[in-house]
């Protein structure tokens, strides 16, 4: 994700300004860099590094910044950079783990200009989108939406529906996707293999701003969503031949305390099959809030072994940010 002058698109993939209805420079400048240290014994490190670099959108005229939440966790040191060079130390304000987003507030004077948000909803499969990251036309790319579908992502991670675009591009965690009237209309998380329409394609993974406008507020009071926080297991798995195989566990987490051992193939979350991971995900925060237990069925070896993990709170386990 770390970000460099040295690449840039070829002319013709890049937005071309006499093509769009909106005014593509205001758009580019609203895309800042985003740079964050992440202490060495932080709970996310191992996974996620300890130095992280992507993108941000600034959203409103305070400069609040909307970004992938990845990228700013646990983070105690944050820099935002607009394109004309300006750097100003940030604040990490929110990390909400069901949509994923992050806000960052600048802790000085930006001076860029802010985007509105449009619609994700209205947006159908094929339309036009332009993709912008930090860095100008040059770092900015004419996509298209060639998906809207659920994504199951192994780190007890789940979107209803997710926008997928083409082509793909492996630096855009925290970009911009504006639709046809230059409106924000998803943030950049993750580059993916897919399968759509019968193969498997590359493609890009956005969030679609939607799910932020029912959480805004209570992200900038509390930093957080105030509901009731889901129950977290702390184990990685992945969908293999119609089974869930647990390839990891988080350090310390609720399911290596409760005895669950890399390898294991999981059957049964409270005595119900899980075959997937959105299943997995849907079938253990219908048991109820973070502490809950959850009766896990796994196969190991030859033997079926039954397991009780006492969830946890995420946020627990993660650093706090601290005022600037």
């Amino acid at each position: 994700m770390a970000e460099s002058s040295e690449w840039s698109f070829p002319e013709q993939l890049r937005p071309q300004p006499e093509e769009l209805s909106f005014n593509l420079q205001s758009a580019l400048d609203s895309v800042v860099l985003l740079r964050a240290d992440i202490p060495g014994d932080a709970f996310t490190a191992p996974i996620l590094g300890t130095e992280r670099a992507g993108y941000g959108v600034v959203i409103g005229d305070d400069g609040l910044v909307l970004t992938i939440g990845y990228l700013i966790t646990e983070a105690d040191s944050l820099w935002l950079t607009a394109n004309d060079g300006t750097i100003v130390r940030g604040h990490a304000v929110a990390y909400d783990f069901a949509t994923g987003f992050g806000l960052a507030q600048p802790l000085g004077r930006l001076g860029t200009p802010w985007l509105a948000r449009g619609k994700a909803a209205a947006l159908s499969v094929g339309d036009p989108v332009t993709i912008v990251g930090h860095g100008g036309r040059a770092h900015a790319l004419k996509a298209q939406l060639i998906a809207k579908r659920e994504f199951a992502g192994y780190w007890e991670y789940l979107l209803d529906e997710a926008l997928f675009t083409a082509p793909p591009h492996p630096q855009w965690g925290g970009a911009a996707m504006l639709d046809s009237a230059g409106r924000l209309v998803g943030i950049g998380s993750l580059f993916v293999e897919q399968a759509i329409g019968g193969e498997r394609v590359q493609a890009n993974m956005f969030v679609p701003t939607d799910l932020l406008e029912p959480i805004l507020d209570d992200l900038l009071r509390f930093g957080r969503n105030p509901r009731p926080a889901r129950p977290w297991l702390g184990l990685y798995a992945a969908e293999t031949d119609e089974n869930l195989i647990v390839g990891g566990l988080a350090k310390g987490g609720p399911a290596e305390n409760a005895g669950v051992l890399p390898g294991d193939v999981l059957l049964e979350v409270a005595g119900e099959r899980a075959s997937s991971l959105a299943e997995l995900f849907r079938k253990t925060w219908r048991l109820g809030s973070a502490g809950v237990e959850v009766p896990l069925t796994l196969a190991r070896n030859a033997d079926v072994v039954r397991l009780k993990v006492r969830s946890a709170d995420r946020g627990d386990y993660l650093r706090k940010p601290a005022l600037q």
